[in-house]
């Protein structure tokens, strides 16, 4: 008889396992959603860091080097290699582009920081440019209809 109730026991076990596995996915879908939909288009790019800089030149390179290799992964690793090897003088170059860049990018999130304050302008713009050309649609629509009564 106890074998009768284990069994019982566990389907139940796995009903509610499941149930509850259930919930949890549906939550974290439902704050995926909600975290993509934050993005600003205008809001800046963030900078390469040394190593994307030395990269750039790098597959440059090696495209020449070997005009018949189409993979990325292999242009990648070998470019990691190469980076690694390099000692703190020879990456100097790469450093100060790279510190050009944040420089240049910190200027401009100053700028963009400094518009979102002011008022976040630009998105009910967006909006209303969407909303205008969907009513501008509607007002062809009837104004067509209007002219074939006439």
């Amino acid at each position: 008889m106890k074998g009768a109730k284990s069994k019982a026991d566990t389907t139940k076990k796995a009903d509610s396992k499941l149930s509850v596995k259930r919930k949890g996915s549906d939550r974290a879908v439902k704050k995926s959603k909600k975290e993509k939909a934050g993005k600003d288009p205008n809001k800046p790019k963030r900078p390469a860091s040394a190593f994307f800089v030395f990269m750039e030149e790098f597959r440059k390179q090696f495209k020449e080097k070997n005009p018949n290799n189409k993979s990325v992964s292999v242009v990648g690793k070998a470019g990691g290699d190469k980076w690694k090897s390099l000692t703190e003088a020879e990456k100097a170059p790469y450093v100060a582009k790279a510190a050009k860049r944040k420089t240049e990018y910190n200027k401009t999130m100053a700028a963009y920081n400094k518009k979102q304050s002011e008022g976040p302008n630009e998105p009910e713009e967006e909006e209303s440019d969407k909303s205008k050309s969907e009513v501008n649609d509607e007002d062809d629509e009837e104004s067509g209809e209007e002219e074939d009564d006439e």
